[in-house]
């Protein structure tokens, strides 16, 4: 039997009389628990209402524009559709795109139970409420958030020390390499200022020490905050054996833990290209790269993404002649062209060679150096001293026995999960790398900490709009929200205001103009869609954009905002202004 509910705005706190800016349903729509109805404004801050149970819409009360507060009847609700709607499977594969964004990671839609019962089975070695597999960015977020939360916790991680892969051999590492690099550079290009040093004397086993130090620190910074934390932490390989106990592997033997809830942050690793001789030790990926082992006279990087480039600024500046061959038409192919120009005409200049549209088809070893054979727009061979593989990354997923569990993992490895991160078992959520792309470890601890809060009993769900990228090159590529290409290729009606560093005072006085600040506004309600910046600390500025489409801001709110001059971030609000038509720094003529 269906039942008409009316659906009513709730607690809001002190707001009254706040407008309606956006209508998300229907009648005839079918929604979810916490599915999005309409969207409200006030102060320039958004918030969204959602269903408090799931039903067929039956009659919209309210329209875009109408002011609302506590208690406001939004529309009614045919409850008949509840009880299909709470049945549907966890593991339905159903992408979802948050408003004017970038879409979220592939989540799977699903009522997540309410509770789920506590282990009643036979007991490990060791018992946790809350085991946490993978001690990664998201992973120890995980377990020091449950922990925080009353939860005993148990974290299990495969290498010494806590950190995966981004701590110990990704990005703290080459970080700390890629500030080298920018020291070397800026110090070899003051010389046009009338400063000149001498050429850099480069000790590698110094350098390497200096690298590892300030991963230690990081990673001993880690285990004082589990000891603090009383998160126990089990180090072995660890792979499901039920959907209740996970079997660790590690050097005194095997041990078996037993759980309530489970989170699985396993990660993801290099993609390898079959074929390819990598018993050769002048083959190497990324994490040879950062062990430093000499540097080359020409290396080749395979892979014009981010990994790929961040490399090549590194061997760039300690004086290796670089090559750069990418099968696509174009760098970083997630960013648009305009925001990766500046950096690809720079490298172009420094490096030997950049082969778009190539793709490697041999590479033999050979005495001196490793034979490398290109096909497509540069077809041809060429000899070099080491040859670094940064083709992407691939999801653990098969690698952690997750039949044993019974969770679902697809075609390409990844493990699907709802807007709570739950998997298809109501108990085991997955995080980070494992779930769903993109692999940046921060979307892997804003995933960590939802996780544990789900198990905690707190009402939260993954609503971020968007997701910020960022190349640490030379110099650097940002980018949040909608790029270009996705809004002409969704249709979506945008305006661009675009600042040249060139114009920037700040630019100017540390002699790198070659930078640019873009954004998007909506056509009609002016709100900005997305950004992308290239220039010197491109990826320090990008937040204050991610903030703005996060509280909903327009152009005018950015173009009121003072900004500290002379700044970078000036350039985010003399973008605005040029959206605004306000601008007084540069002359825009009149349309």
């Amino acid at each position: 039997m269906s039942t008409l509910v009316e659906i009513k705005v709730p607690d809001i706190g002190d707001y009254r009389n706040v407008p309606v800016i956006e209508v998300l349903v229907k009648p005839g729509d079918t929604v979810k628990p916490e599915d999005p109805l309409i969207t409200l404004e006030s102060d320039k801050a958004t918030m969204d209402v959602p269903a408090p149970q799931a039903g067929t819409v039956r009659e919209l009360k309210i329209k875009v524009g109408d002011k609302v507060s506590e208690g406001s009847l939004i529309l009614t609700l045919d409850s008949a559709a509840a009880a299909v709607t709470a049945a549907e499977p966890a593991s339905t594969p159903a992408a979802k795109a948050p408003p004017a964004a970038t879409p979220t990671p592939n989540k799977s839609e699903g009522a997540a139970p309410a509770s789920v019962t506590p282990y009643a089975g036979p007991k490990g070695d060791i018992h946790a409420e809350v085991v946490v597999l993978g001690a990664g960015p998201g992973g120890y977020t995980a377990a020091f958030r449950a922990a925080d939360l009353g939860k005993k916790t148990v974290l299990i991680e495969r290498y010494p020390t806590l950190g995966g892969v981004c701590l110990n051999v990704g990005c703290i590492p080459s970080k700390a390499l890629l500030h080298v690099a920018k020291v070397i550079t800026e110090a070899d290009e003051m010389a046009h200022a009338g400063v000149a040093f001498g050429k850099p004397r480069v000790e590698l086993d110094k350098l390497r020490a200096w690298k590892s130090s300030v991963v230690g620190k990081l990673t001993k910074g880690l285990a004082g905050l589990a000891k603090q934390r009383k998160v126990e932490v089990v180090q072995g390989v660890g792979a499901f054996t039920s959907p209740n106990t996970i079997r660790v592997e590690g050097k005194d033997g095997a041990k078996t833990v037993s759980f309530d809830h489970g989170i699985i942050a396993a990660g993801s690793s290099v993609a390898k290209i079959p074929g390819f001789p990598y018993d050769d030790p002048r083959l190497i990926d990324s994490t040879g790269a950062l062990e430093l082992p000499e540097v080359p006279k020409r290396l080749l990087v395979i892979g014009g993404g981010i990994i790929g480039l961040e490399m090549a600024t590194v061997f760039d500046a300690l004086g290796s002649k670089i090559t750069v061959v990418e099968l696509m038409d174009g760098l970083m192919p997630g960013a648009d062209r305009d925001i990766v120009k500046p950096l690809e005409k720079r490298i172009a200049r420094r490096y030997e060679k950049i082969l778009l549209k190539t793709k490697v088809a041999k590479i033999e070893a050979a005495k001196n150096g490793l034979k490398v054979t290109f096909d497509g727009e540069h077809e041809g061979e060429d000899t070099f001293d080491y040859v670094l593989v940064a083709v992407g990354r691939r999801p653990n997923g098969r690698a952690i026995n997750a039949e044993a569990a019974g969770v679902a993992v697809n075609e390409r490895g990844y493990i699907p999960t709802d807007s709570q991160m739950r998997t298809n078992v109501p108990h085991i959520f997955a995080i980070g790398d494992i779930a769903s792309e993109p692999m940046l470890a921060h979307k892997a601890t804003h995933e960590g900490k939802l996780a544990a809060e789900v198990i905690a009993g707190h009402k939260v769900a993954f609503d971020a709009r968007t997701i910020p990228s960022v190349a640490y090159t030379d110099p650097e590529v940002a980018w949040m929200g909608l790029t270009e290409t996705q809004a002409r290729a969704q249709g979506i009606e945008y305006d661009k205001a675009s600042f040249p560093w060139a114009a920037s005072g700040r630019a100017l006085a540390t002699g790198r103009d070659e930078g640019a600040t873009k954004l998007l506004f909506d056509k009609k309600t002016g709100r900005i869609l997305g950004a992308g910046m290239v220039g010197v600390n491109a990826g320090e500025l990008i937040a204050e954009t991610v903030l703005a489409l996060e509280m909903g801001a327009d152009a005018e709110d950015l173009g009121l905002t003072i900004h500290p001059h002379p700044t970078l971030s000036e350039t985010v609000f003399f973008a605005a202004e040029i959206a605004e038509g306000s601008i007084t720094d540069l002359y825009m003529p009149k349309k």
